[in-house]
């Protein structure tokens, strides 16, 4: 069977679940379709897909056709595709619970049940009106199947796509690379005293080189991090944004820091043998974090996405020990909104580059936080670990999966006719 395959091309979360489900679908034909950050991953493990084409979904129709069925990670627009052109399509999402819905769930059904097939032009002008959230949720009701990872507020959400939509839905635990795990506890990473991972940070409003104060911002203060905490011998600094030639290296009195973006496996074995560990609050990093069983620290929120994660995650010693903006610059503000809430985020960090004094005080804060974290005791983390597992567990992912690719084609037919 041909799969085609295609992900949210915003950050590395989407991508990430993607490979992972990629690598459980040995003996069929996986092509990646995709562009931007989600084509750098997908090159980057190149080993996961038999086949990388880049660009849009609308622009490889006879691929599309070609394909057997069809697996979207949060990309609304690949399902749509899947439905035009009569493929079975399977949606995969680990933020059910945060896409922010301006009209009634039942009303978006009404719309998908008199969504025309066959012309993908018309299907866009049909759902114009809907916001790129509500895209996502129409989405869900038009795939065959539709996987979500639990989070709190998810089953709710999942129960009412179940009653709305003919197809199934299935809540499961972590989105995440089985296989790859499972290798990183077993083998030796390079042991860094710390590392921080920043994601794949580009999306719909941040860019490497524009909008990209945040990653301006960690260039200028991990310097500062290796002169007041000169522990940290070896650091590793991981993002999307410090790849394709941008990868660099800092020295501070015999200390160093590396700027660079790691083959996903490798980089699990670097995060389960790392002494200490920082991360920007994504969820697909906090999962394979407790799977590693580490306990992180998060840093302050690249996007408005990391505020509602760390806010769903209060009275875990994950969220009372995270960093947040609010702490480390005065009068910060960041409205309730994906991309406006985002923005301001920006826009906010930029003070840090402009003045001294409001650097200063990130600094400070971010000392006290790190001193916070690094004196929490193996047992301490050990709890918080658990703590988060029991809260973001589910149904094994791998198993139904392998599960459905298992049934018979009429299965995974489904309505798609």
């Amino acid at each position: 069977m041909r799969i085609l395959l295609g992900a949210q091309s915003c950050g590395y979360g989407p991508i990430s679940k993607l490979v992972a489900v990629s690598r459980m679908l040995h003996g069929h034909r996986r092509t990646f379709r995709g562009e931007t950050v989600a084509a750098d991953f997908a090159r980057r493990n190149s080993e996961a897909f038999d086949e990388i084409v880049d660009g849009a979904a609308s622009a490889h129709t006879d691929l599309l056709r070609s394909s057997d069925y069809i697996i979207s990670v949060m990309d609304a627009d690949l399902v749509f595709q899947a439905y035009s052109a009569g493929r079975p399509a399977m949606m995969i999402d680990s933020l059910l619970s945060f896409w922010q819905l301006r009209r009634p769930s039942a009303a978006i059904s009404e719309l998908c049940d008199v969504a025309p097939r066959g012309d993908y032009r018309a299907l866009i002008q049909h759902f114009a009106d809907l916001s790129p959230h509500e895209r996502i949720y129409a989405a869900h009701l038009l795939a065959d199947v539709s996987l979500v990872q639990n989070f709190p507020g998810v089953p709710e959400r999942a129960q009412d796509i179940a009653d709305l939509s003919t197809g199934q839905v299935y809540v499961t635990g972590p989105i995440t690379d089985k296989t790859g795990l499972h290798d990183a506890n077993a083998r030796t990473g390079s042991g860094f005293d710390l590392l921080i991972n920043l994601g794949g940070f580009k999306n719909f409003l941040l860019d490497y080189d524009r909008h990209n104060t945040y990653l301006m911002l960690f260039d200028r203060w991990v310097p500062d991090l290796l002169r007041d905490w000169p522990a940290f011998r070896r650091v590793a600094v991981c993002s999307g944004g410090f790849g394709q030639g941008r990868e660099h290296q800092v020295e501070v009195g015999g200390s160093v820091a590396e700027f660079t973006c790691m083959p996903q496996r490798e980089f699990l074995r670097e995060v389960a043998t790392a002494q200490h560990y920082m991360l920007t609050p994504g969820l697909t990093a906090i999962h394979e974090a407790i799977q590693l069983e580490q306990m992180p620290l998060a840093l302050p929120e690249q996007h408005y996405g990391h505020i509602v994660n760390v806010e769903s995650l209060a009275d875990t010693l994950f969220a009372k020990q995270a960093t947040r903006f609010t702490q480390l610059i005065d009068g910060y503000c960041a409205p309730p909104d994906d991309f406006e809430g985002t923005a301001a985020i920006v826009r906010q960090v930029g003070r840090l580059l402009e003045d001294d004094g409001a650097y200063t005080r990130f600094r400070r804060g971010m000392n006290e936080a790190i001193e916070a974290f690094v004196a929490t005791s193996a047992n301490e983390r050990a709890d918080g670990v658990a703590e988060l597992r029991n809260l973001l567990r589910g149904p094994s992912f791998h198993d139904i999966v392998s599960g459905i690719f298992a049934s018979p084609s009429a299965q995974l037919i489904g309505r798609a006719q």
